[in-house]
């Protein structure tokens, strides 16, 4: 049985959110950007940089979106499901970048005091937190796939920090202190950082193929070997296909039985596999008791005229 990517249910709005936040993004950009020079603060600045990358990260997932939407073919046959992953990532990492890049900025600044105006940081950073909260409410409402997550995870970030350059600017209104200003940003790098890290780590486990996390395989082993037929479960592989889809492969040994009769266990495992487990994408292969288990089993090509070839009698996708 092959199981196809489809189209991901809700993407049409999902793409008019991201055009939305898009245009209004980009606009707040150059806001930030504008007046961060005109007030001297590095926390505005450090906030029109961020929501650079808040733009590409949204830029990246509206692509990825589309790319998603797009079905299985025979170049592509598993669809385009690891195109949001691939989206996410280079967010996450972008933003490590930029949290690091503004880190280094802000201790220069501590050294070496500039003066800033803290009421229009006060109000540059008021309509910013207004557009990022309305963006990140949008996006926790589309579909909650690791790349949108990293978006939302983008935007909300960016609303709490550009909130944080409020009270900010309203302590160095009542201050004088200029020095709150780079620390601010120290402080909002650090969110950056943290809020990335995590996407980094389960996007790379994606990407590499390894075990889905919160996947255990024992624990799925220990499932299929409970299904009456089945002897033993080994050369057991699970992995991504995309965030929210993960496939399966394996070799089961059963008796050396007609395969109209292995078609129950296959059928059970089938059913194991997708109510316990959420995996719909498998490919399991039948093996006869007595068989010789060679290294992968794989029968080496010289050893194939001493060695009985395995039975192969129950293929599924």
């Amino acid at each position: 049985m092959h199981v196809h990517a489809a189209p991901a249910p809700g993407a049409s709005r999902t793409q008019s959110v991201l055009r939305f936040s898009l245009v209004a993004t980009l606009a707040y950009v150059v806001v930030t950007f504008i007046f961060g020079i005109r007030a001297h603060s590095l926390a505005l600045l450090s906030e029109a940089g961020h929501n650079v990358s808040d733009f590409l990260a949204l830029l990246l997932s509206f692509a990825a979106v589309y790319f998603q939407t797009r079905p299985a073919d025979d170049s592509k046959t598993f669809g385009y499901q690891r195109a949001g992953v691939l989206a996410a990532f280079v967010n996450a990492a972008t933003l490590v970048v930029i949290s690091i890049w503004i880190g280094i900025e802000a201790i220069h600044r501590l050294s070496a005091p500039i003066a800033v105006q803290p009421k229009l940081m006060m109000w540059v950073a008021a309509a910013g937190v207004l557009m990022n909260g309305v963006i990140a409410a949008l996006l926790w409402g589309c579909a909650r796939d690791v790349n949108m997550r990293s978006a939302f995870l983008h935007m909300a970030g960016d609303t709490l920090s550009t909130a944080a350059v409020i009270l900010g600017g309203a302590a160095i209104l009542f201050t004088g202190h200029t020095w709150i200003d780079p620390v601010l940003s120290i402080i909002i790098a650090a969110l950056i950082l943290w809020s990335s890290i995590g996407i980094v780590r389960e996007t790379l486990n994606i990407l590499l193929e390894g075990t889905p996390r919160g996947i255990e395989l024992s624990h799925i082993r220990s499932g299929m070997e409970a299904v009456e037929g089945v002897i033993n479960v080994h050369d057991l592989h699970v992995w991504s296909l995309g965030s929210q889809s993960h496939a399966l492969a394996c070799h089961v040994t059963i008796a050396d039985i007609p395969p109209s009769e292995s078609e129950c266990i296959l059928v059970k495992l089938k059913h194991e596999l997708r109510d316990h487990f959420n995996i719909h994408h498998s490919t399991i292969q039948f093996e006869h008791q007595g068989c010789p288990e060679l290294e992968g089993c794989v029968v080496p090509i010289e050893d194939m005229s001493s060695t009985a070839v395995h039975s192969h009698h129950g293929h599924a996708h």
